[in-house]
């Protein structure tokens, strides 16, 4: 029985389908599962001997693209004129009940020289695990396609940010970060019992530890920075620390100038909401040299510390004097230990707000404010 015809699906000016294309130059169509099982109708001839892909190679991983290459017989490799490409998440790649019906996880492209490059941010996200196999199929004349069987399955994991992207969200942010408001003092809210133990088994001095998950999905230092957390932003009518926090009722504060001046450098890392008005930008400060300070110089986009939107010291008649922006929420990451002597512990008067709280917050992937155009 002859085997019937794709649907055409890719002729609307509308179909998703369209967007790969654009993207990718790549034809999306439906085809038989990676199991080489043959549906009755996806349109794909009974299947000839063409050559298997073998040993897939992937490689040059972006955020948003890879290339991927592969080996495979010679015999009857005159007559490929197409690669079939099943990529899926790792995470549901036997399911795809919760996509659109016209978007595919299988892509064809024209039978180029490998090795191949497959882009596009429509579905690719940064640091997220996927699965590819590969076929190799032959056009009939009647637009049928013949296949071979499916390659292995391979795994791979998607790059985060690169200082190219990251530049994109600084870009984003300096647009709405605000007027610059004075500020004095950087501080840390924690419960009690955090100041304790630093006191009991750290000799005095606060440890840095690996940063969340919190913002962007593609963020570079997330679960491998090592820092720790200050906040800077002052009340408008005060000029002084808000008094309610979402992290605990004690709270350390140290001079800014201990803590952030000439022999630091300043880093943008992050720009975020978690489905709010409000945004957060994530800055380091790193003293020169520190291990923190190489990690960030390979990843992170520097700042002038005297002249950017966010947070800037500058040296006026003798004195430093550092502002902060008004409307943003900054977060700031110093990545040394930290000697609580260099500052003081105090409770705090107003009420805990764990709204506010960032721990392993989503970013919301639908906020034109803070989002680029790579995969979520």
């Amino acid at each position: 029985m002859e085997a019937p015809r794709l649907a055409h699906t890719m002729n609307s000016p509308t179909s998703p389908c369209e967007e790969v294309i654009k993207n990718l130059s790549l034809e999306a169509i439906q085809l038989c599962d990676r199991e080489g099982n043959k549906s009755q109708d996806s349109g794909i001839a009974e299947m000839e001997e063409l050559p298997v892909p073998h040993n897939i190679k992937i490689s040059n991983i972006t955020c948003d693209s890879f290339k991927i290459s592969w080996d495979m017989d010679s015999k009857s490799k005159d007559r490929i004129t197409h690669y079939f490409i099943d990529l899926n998440k790792k995470e549901n790649k036997n399911s795809n009940k919760f996509k659109h019906k016209d978007v595919p996880t299988k892509l064809v492209a024209k039978a180029v020289p490998l090795p191949m490059t497959v882009r596009g941010h429509w579905f690719l996200s940064p640091r997220t695990e996927y699965t590819v196999a590969v076929q190799t199929a032959s056009k009939q004349v009647d637009g049928d396609y013949v296949v071979s069987e499916w390659s292995e399955i391979i795994e791979f994991c998607t790059a985060d940010y690169s200082k190219v992207h990251l530049t994109q969200l600084l870009e984003k942010a300096e647009v709405i970060a605000g007027r610059m408001l004075k500020l004095s003092v950087f501080y840390r809210n924690q419960h009690k019992e955090y100041f304790d133990y630093v006191r009991e088994h750290h000799g005095n001095a606060m440890q840095p530890s690996v940063k969340d998950n919190s913002g962007s999905h593609g963020s570079p230092i997330s679960g491998k920075l090592e820092g720790i957390f200050f906040s800077c932003n002052t009340e408008f009518n005060t000029g002084k620390p808000p008094q309610d926090s979402p992290y605990g009722r004690y709270r350390f504060e140290i001079a800014a100038e201990k803590l952030f001046n000439p022999n630091t450098n300043l880093y943008f890392g992050d720009f975020y909401c978690m489905y709010t008005a409000y945004h957060y930008v994530i800055l380091v400060v790193a003293p020169v040299g520190s291990p923190g300070d190489e990690f960030c110089k390979q990843r992170l986009p520097q700042l002038n510390i005297k002249d950017n939107k966010f947070l800037t010291c500058d040296e006026e008649d003798g004195v430093m004097v550092y502002h902060h922006a008004q409307d943003v929420i900054l977060e700031v990451i110093y990545t040394d230990p930290l000697d609580l002597s260099l500052g003081t512990v105090a409770e705090i008067t107003g009420h805990q707000l764990m709204s506010l709280s960032t721990a392993n917050a989503k970013k919301d992937p639908s906020c034109k404010t803070c989002n680029i155009s790579v995969g979520r």
